[in-house]
C-alpha cells in the first residue's frame, strides 16, 4: 500500500498592512474556519472550501479602517502560496480543470491551469459597488493575487445573472470545482508531471 503524502500548507504572512494565518489541506473534506474581517469574503472563502473538499483554517486581521483593499488583496496572494506549497512537485496532478456553475438566474465559468506561469482574465462585470461588506471591484485584486502566488492560468467569467450575489458566489463556487479538478491526481499519471518540459 503507497501512502499519499500530505498535501497541507501552513502560511503566516505578516506585513504593516495584514498579519494573515492560513492553514490549507488540499486533500480535505471541505471543513473551514475563516475570519477576515469582512463577512461576505468569508462566506465566499467558506464555499471556496466546502465546493473545493479543501480544509481551511484561516485568520486575517487587516487595516480595514483605511480601506479593504490590502487585506482582499493579501488574502489572495496568501492562498495561492499555500496551493502552490500544498501541491509540492506536482507529480501525478491533473494540473488543469475548469467548472461551469449554474446558481439560478446566473451562469459562472472558471478555467484553471496550475501552468508555472501566472495569469488572469477576469470577465465580471457587476452592477452594484458592493456585495454585502465587500467592495466588488476588489475581486480582480484577490484572483489576481491569487493567480500570480499560484503560478496559475486563471480564467473567469460570468456568463449572465441578474443578482449581483448569485454572481459572485457562483463564481467563487466554479473557482473552487476548477481547482479541485486541477489540484485532484491521476492514478495513471502519478509518477509524471505533466509537463513536456520536466517543469512546471
Amino acid at each position: 500500500m503507497v501512502r499519499m503524502k500530505k498535501r497541507i500548507a501552513l502560511l503566516h504572512r505578516k506585513t504593516t498592512e495584514t498579519d494573515i494565518r492560513l492553514r490549507l489541506n488540499i486533500d480535505g473534506s471541505g471543513n473551514y474556519s475563516v475570519s477576515t474581517g469582512i463577512r461576505f469574503l468569508d462566506h465566499m472563502l467558506e464555499l471556496f472550501a466546502r465546493h473545493g473538499g479543501f480544509d481551511l483554517e484561516l485568520a486575517a486581521r487587516g487595516d480595514l479602517d483605511v480601506d479593504q483593499h490590502h487585506t482582499v488583496e493579501d488574502l489572495g496572494i496568501v492562498l495561492g502560496q499555500a496551493v502552490r506549497e500544498a501541491l509540492g512537485d506536482k507529480k501525478g496532478i491533473n494540473r488543469a480543470g475548469y467548472f461551469v456553475m449554474p446558481m439560478d438566474e446566473t451562469l459562472a465559468l472558471a478555467a484553471i491551469d496550475l501552468s508555472g506561469r501566472a495569469y488572469l482574465v477576469l470577465n465580471a462585470p457587476i452592477k452594484v459597488r458592493s456585495v454585502g461588506d465587500l467592495q466588488t471591484e476588489l475581486l480582480e485584486d484577490f484572483f489576481h493575487g491569487f493567480a500570480t502566488s499560484a503560478a496559475a492560468n486563471v480564467h473567469l467569467r460570468i456568463a449572465y445573472g441578474r443578482s449581483s450575489h448569485h454572481a459572485v458566489e457562483a463564481l467563487f463556487k466554479a473557482f473552487a470545482r476548477a481547482l479541485r479538478f486541477a489540484c485532484s491526481k491521476d492514478a495513471r499519471l502519478k509518477r509524471q508531471l505533466p509537463s513536456t518540459k520536466g517543469l512546471l
